[in-house]
């Protein structure tokens, strides 16, 4: 009997306990943006938050801009797993002065980076291809597909900001005298198709591209250095600006992605909840392979969030709390 008494005197005392960790959890929001990396983070915030803190969490779906702008207006969304702070800079530092939004964990260690690309299998066979430069000395390694006597630098479609600054860049690095074309490639899907075609023929190819993307998951590429210091004033003042006749070389700046939560969320949802949402973070490489894996097997964000889960235990482990790590293994 007096086991049984203690017995069920710990069981309450453990959902009381429970009970308390959801209380100051409890409802909140997460902001998926319309991109695979966002999606899937998302969705891992998600699991580990029910499951390891006993929150209460549900995912809408978001785009930077208004999400982050939401965040501060109106306190919702609680929590942006994946915010590109750099886009609206302006926006999130008096978001964060005015106590409406706190910082958490950079969500890419390593920043989304974006630039020109080779294939790897071209970087190891010419190991003295480092740079813009040391490629535009090879024509020959980078073929025109139109005119193999050129070589050439694919390009994004219209309209993105990549595109633009590639285009400038082919300026500054004086690619045409180096005889090489810039190919428009249409579209996202003929820019990808360009790189697929090369690296399953083991062609040579060169172009802009970025990361984190299942693209990059999927076929190992090398990024070329600039071979210059960043330079914020000409970024803006040339490199970002298509008519702009004179651009210099440059070096593309990293963007930084940062989680995002909410002050009055922060406030309520506990010291452990806080530690994961500050400790949470991982590479391209890993976001890369995960999404080549979702993308080859048209899979949810929550599908990629269990695979990544139960694949990098050692990861995911050093971001929780040990009661936590036990709860969200069981759950698994």
């Amino acid at each position: 009997m007096k086991y049984l008494t203690a017995l069920a005197s710990t069981s309450l005392a453990f959902l009381a306990m429970t009970g308390i960790a959801r209380a100051e959890c409890g409802n909140l929001t997460i902001a998926s943006m319309n991109w695979q990396s966002a999606e899937v983070l998302a969705s891992l915030d998600k699991f580990i938050l029910n499951n390891g803190y006993g929150c209460k969490a549900d995912v809408i779906v978001g785009d930077t801009v208004p999400t982050i702008t939401s965040m501060i207006e109106k306190g919702q969304p609680d929590l942006a797993p994946e915010g590109w702070v750099d886009l609206l800079p302006d926006v999130v530092n008096r978001g964060i002065t005015e106590g409406k939004l706190i910082g958490a964990a950079v969500a890419l260690s390593d920043a989304a980076v974006q630039g020109w690309w080779i294939p790897k299998y071209v970087a190891d066979a010419h190991p003295d291809i480092k740079t813009i430069d040391d490629a535009l000395k090879h024509p020959e390694l980078f073929p025109d597909p139109e005119d193999k006597s050129k070589g050439a630098i694919h390009n994004g479609p219209q309209g993105w900001g990549g595109t633009v600054v590639t285009s400038q860049l082919y300026k500054a690095y004086g690619a045409a005298k180096a005889n090489f074309t810039l190919v428009d490639t249409g579209s996202a899907a003929g820019l990808d198709g360009s790189i697929a075609k090369a690296y399953e023929r083991k062609l040579g190819w060169m172009g802009y591209y970025w990361a984190p993307t299942a693209l990059l998951g999927k076929y190992e590429m090398v990024k070329l250095e600039h071979g210059a210091t960043y330079d914020a004033a000409e970024w803006k003042r040339c490199n970002t600006v298509a008519d702009c006749a004179d651009p210099k070389k440059n070096d593309w700046p990293k963007d930084k992605v940062q989680t995002l939560v909410t002050k009055a969320f922060a406030d309520k949802a506990g010291k452990d909840v806080m530690d994961y949402l500050n400790k949470r973070s991982w590479s391209n490489a890993t976001v890369n392979k995960l999404m080549a894996w979702m993308t080859d097997n048209q899979a949810s964000g929550d599908d990629g969030a269990k695979k990544f889960l139960k694949e990098n235990e050692a990861l995911w482990k050093a971001w929780v709390s040990a009661d936590a790590a036990a709860k969200i293994k069981a759950a698994l």
